[in-house]
Parts: structure tokens; sequence; C-alpha cells
């Protein structure tokens, strides 16, 4: 069952996502060389504390971080330590709130510093599949009309998309009906109706589509070593275009890198 928020609920997501657009947006501006990925995480801490609200990921199955901060082949779930940002590195922040009992969740992926051809263009392309992505996200198409428009969008220009994390509905958990792949068929799955509120959420690497998991069991990171990026919006189902719950009116449609 997938859940349909009313409009009340709606405007406690709205509260929910903005609080995390602007936890993510100040932190991602902390991001240069010599910091380390802990400082990051203890940033994310102060800011959403004083929003009012908690980590939804901080001691989920155990989880030890406040946000998830993955660089270079780090795909997601990146636990944060006393790793220092190297320049050149790209670094992907995973960062929720909850906030009056509804979760807002968003992710972006930051150079810092200048970076190859190539990986700048891993940085567009993922940005382009989240918006169109976003563009599929309408009631009476269905989840595969989402999965597709990310996948074709990524292969038709030579990148590949992990098939082993997806996008998910969010609301009052973190993790709701209907999961959400990066990849799929058209016209598939199940239908989008006005009030679903979905966390799209490209993963997408350089080389392989192929990923493993680190020793520490949460740290997943890309099997051939290519670096990969990772962007997020909460968005709303309406009658017409997906509101974007977690876009700042003050900042640029996608995050840019630095």
């Amino acid at each position: 069952m997938i859940p349909i928020k009313s409009l009340s609920e709606i405007e406690r997501m709205r509260a929910a996502c903005r609080a995390a657009a602007e936890v993510m947006r100040a932190v991602a501006a902390l991001i240069q060389p010599g910091r380390t990925t802990k400082e990051l995480d203890d940033a994310a801490a102060e800011l959403i504390r004083k929003r009012g609200g908690k980590s939804p990921f901080l001691g989920y199955k155990g989880y030890p971080g406040n946000i998830c901060v993955s660089v270079n082949d780090e795909v997601v779930h990146g636990i944060p330590s006393k790793r220092r940002v190297q320049y050149g590195d790209i670094v992907s922040l995973d960062v929720g709130i909850v906030l009056d009992g509804f979760v807002g969740d968003n992710a972006t992926t930051v150079a810092a510093g200048a970076v190859p051809v190539r990986v700048q263009e891993l940085l567009e392309v993922t940005q382009d599949a989240l918006r169109a992505g976003i563009a599929a996200a309408q009631a009476g198409n269905r989840v595969g009309d989402i999965s597709h428009a990310v996948q074709t969008t990524v292969e038709a220009r030579g990148f590949s998309v992990v098939r082993e994390f997806v996008g998910h509905g969010v609301g009052r958990e973190m993790h709701e009906e209907p999961q959400i792949p990066n990849f799929g068929s058209a016209h598939t799955g199940p239908k989008l109706k006005p009030g679903m509120t979905l966390a799209i959420e490209p993963m997408i690497n350089l080389g392989t589509h192929a990923v493993r998991m680190l020793s520490d069991g949460w740290t997943v990171v890309t099997a051939d070593g290519s670096p990969s990026a990772h962007y997020e919006h909460t968005v709303l189902v309406t009658e017409g275009d997906a509101e974007i719950l977690t876009w700042l009116e003050t900042t640029p449609y996608e995050s840019k890198a630095r």
C-alpha cells in the first residue's frame, strides 16, 4: 500500500523537506580540501538540532552517522570519519531530517576543486537523470516511467545505473512504498496518484554498475573503483507536474559542482 498524504500531512512534509534542503545546502557549502567527513556530520547534527528535528539515519539499523558522506568511489552510506577531503574529490551528501513526525530526504554530490571532464559529466548526467525522473512523476504514470526515464538518460551518455539500491516512498517513515529503481521498463509498476511523496535518487557510476559492500557493513563502493554520483529530491505527486519539496527557491534547481 502506497500512502496518500492528506493536505495537513503534505504541509508537514513541506516543512520537513525544506529543513532537510537547508541543512544539505549549508553542509555542502562546507566541503573543501582538508575538512574531515566527521566535521561535515557534526555540522549537520547541529543544524538539524537547531531546527528542532532529528536525523532519521542516526541509529537506523545501527548506522552511526547523522548523515551519509560518500567520497569518490563510495556510492552511498559512507560513514563520517576522520578522513580528510582531498582536492579533486567528489563528495556525496545524503541528508535527512525528522520534523513534526515526517521525514525530508535529499542528496547531492559536490566537487572539491577541479575534476576531470568525464567526472564533471558524471555529475551533470546524474542531475539530468534526476530531472528526467521527476518529470515522469506525474499522476497516471507508473513507477516504471520514472525508472525508465532515469536509465535511458544515463545510458545514452555511457554511464551506468546502480541496481542494488533504489529510491522509495517517504513520509512518516524514511522508507515507504513504493520502491523506485533507477532502471526498468516504462508503463510498469504501481500507478502514481496525487498525494504520494517520493524520494527519487539516481546513483550513477562512471564505470561498471556493479558494487560491493565494505567490511564496515554500510559503505557501498563501485566494484571497479570508478567514481559515483548521487542526487536526490523528495517530490509530491500532484494533478500536474511534481512539486519538488526539497527545492529551495534561492538556489539553482540542480546542485552545481564547484
